[in-house]
């Protein structure tokens, strides 16, 4: 049985190579995680994604609690990482407006090749001054591949169709990147545009739809959809595909139960039995390029140079780029929402643009608190490096790209600098007394992200810490009691 988080990817030259992207979108309405989220995330299938992606609508926003999370990681990202970590997942970015929430975890083995990471939100709601509506997004180069995930939650109510699509339209236009190549989430060779969009089943009445729910027909619904009947008129609807609604509508249940709305609506004057009709509001979609770019499109905006290309023939450079959806369906069992998760599967087959990490690092000598430690890291290739650029060192297993247990700035704790390696001083004052398998992290400012992972080594245990026997408890460490 293979090690979780560890299957080693198809290659073909020629072909290109398979990635696996798992996305999630659920309107949790502000409920709390559950004890148990493996099923949302398929952690015992044999084929481990290498990508997640989890986009959540209505996460919890009170004052008090908005306050904390600013400080600490919310109740979703802390159960996503801490459930993610030990199948070697780490969170390479995450982005929230109240509550509104977008989250990236990629298996360990693509950090270095996962670049110029940008992030940002646009409000809708309330004349666009309120962020309990509206869209975030992640952008990034994907080994030279520049993608882009959106995660809105649009306008409610049946009619407001068309305002869907203006605020759609809004949030399209209104983000801008810090990025030459793709300013706009449109410039990314690869969108994928998810949430609880808020379309709706109209025309049909409240029986048709739950007769044809229950006989499984939906194809019998899928006419009157608002999104796939917009997506005849509307241009900018048409750049995207779906796949086939072949589940349940996901809106709107009653809560701890599979049963569809059935209460009683309380108006100004009286009780109004009128209950909400079910309805696909919860949908991923994508907008594929599928057109290689001129070379020069496929660098990332802070890396403008990739050895692997250099003195290759033109033809060499354009890049193999397509999508197919393996999954398309809703996750039934969990009940602590009004709606149910949607889940896209997705093979991503490419071809690589970067194939060696812009830096090679290593752990020189032994580790271990009792001695002073020196690294060693080789530049691979030219990057844009600062005085802002760390290295960290991270316990394996760890959950993000800032669960270090310590770091060293690169420029400051040089030591010895020659042609091809460069060696950086980290302190025994902050290696971990009782050691235990650690990786190092060379993380870059200008492009957000992590460019160079160690193999795994040993820290040692400090032979001091045990000569004068510290208790477990005192100690500082990796494994705390």
């Amino acid at each position: 049985m293979s090690t979780p988080g560890m299957e080693k990817m198809e290659q073909n030259d020629n072909e290109g190579d398979n990635f696996r992207l798992h996305l999630v979108t659920w309107n949790v309405a502000t409920a709390e995680p559950p004890v148990d989220i493996s099923s949302l995330l398929h952690l015992e299938s044999p084929k481990g994604p290498d990508v997640y992606v989890i986009g959540l609508q209505e996460v919890y926003s009170g004052p008090l609690r908005f306050m904390s999370d600013v400080v600490f990681d919310d109740p979703w990202s802390h159960c996503l990482m801490t459930t993610l970590a030990p199948w070697n997942y780490v969170k390479v970015s995450s982005i929230r407006m109240q509550g509104l929430l977008l989250l990236f975890f990629s298996k360990l083995e693509h950090l270095p090749f996962i670049r110029d990471i940008q992030a940002t939100y646009t409000r809708t709601g309330i004349f666009g001054y309120w962020g309990n509506k509206g869209g975030v997004s992640i952008r990034l180069s994907f080994y030279g591949h520049m993608l882009c995930f959106l995660n809105c939650h649009l306008s409610a109510h049946m009619n407001n169709a068309t305002e869907r699509v203006i605020e759609f339209e809004y949030i399209t236009d209104k983000q801008i990147f810090n990025c030459e190549k793709a300013q706009r989430i449109l410039d990314h060779r690869l969108v994928f545009w998810f949430g609880d969009l808020n379309f709706r089943i109209q025309d049909h009445g409240m029986h048709f739809v739950r007769t044809c729910i229950s006989d499984q027909n939906y194809n019998l619904l899928w006419s009157k959809d608002q999104l796939i009947m917009l997506k005849k008129k509307e241009k900018l609807l048409q750049e995207f595909e779906e796949g086939p609604l072949d589940f349940q509508p996901t809106y709107k249940f009653d809560l701890n139960t599979d049963l569809y709305d059935s209460r009683l609506y309380r108006t100004w004057f009286a009780f109004n039995s009128k209950k909400r009709k079910p309805a696909w509001t919860d949908r991923i979609l994508w907008r594929l390029i599928p057109k290689a770019l001129p070379s020069d499109k496929q660098e990332e905006c802070g890396d403008r140079s990739d050895a692997n290309n250099v003195g290759q023939p033109e033809e060499a450079k354009k890049s193999l780029l397509e999508l197919s959806q393996d999954l398309y369906t809703s996750d039934m069992q969990y009940r602590i929402s009004d709606h149910k998760p949607v889940i896209g599967i997705f093979t991503l087959k490419l071809k690589k643009m970067q194939t060696t990490p812009l830096v090679h690092l290593l752990a020189e000598g032994e580790w271990s608190a009792d001695i002073d430690a020196m690294l060693v890291y080789f530049p691979k290739q030219p990057f844009p490096s600062s005085s802002w650029d760390w290295i960290g060192l991270y316990k394996v297993g760890f959950s993000s790209v800032f669960d270090y247990i310590t770091y060293t700035w690169v420029k400051d704790d040089e030591v010895a600098v020659d042609e091809e390696a460069i060696k950086v001083y980290m302190s025994k004052d902050e290696i971990p007394v009782r050691g235990g398998e650690c990786v190092l992290g060379y993380y870059c400012n200008t492009l957000q992200c992590i460019i160079g992972i160690s193999e795994p080594f040993k820290v040692h245990a400090s032979k001091v810490a045990i000569e004068e026997g510290f208790l477990p408890e005192k100690l500082r460490g990796l494994h705390r009691s």
